[in-house]
């Protein structure tokens, strides 16, 4: 089950190979946003209270392109009692 926080290997695109964790999730769209992974560049228009310029920033990508890490959670853990 995809959760926030638990670690994700990227399996295809410009940053296959790669490790983060999630930030976001997207249920209806089935999409994570993953931590240092995809980022794209954003024009920002400068207003009162923000400087404008070109900003980066990780962007989502579909939960078919990515594989969970981390399954060494307490509940998927089974006991064997002889």
């Amino acid at each position: 089950m995809i959760k926030k926080g638990k670690q994700v290997e990227i399996l295809c695109g410009k940053d296959r190979g790669k490790k983060g964790e999630i930030i976001e999730i997207l249920r209806t769209e089935n999409k994570v946003k993953v931590k240092g992974i995809n980022f794209i560049k954003k024009h920002v228009k400068t207003t009162k209270e923000k400087k404008g310029g070109i900003v980066s920033k990780e962007n989502f990508i579909h939960i078919s392109n990515i594989k969970i890490l981390n399954t060494n959670d307490e509940k998927t853990k089974k006991v064997v009692k002889k």
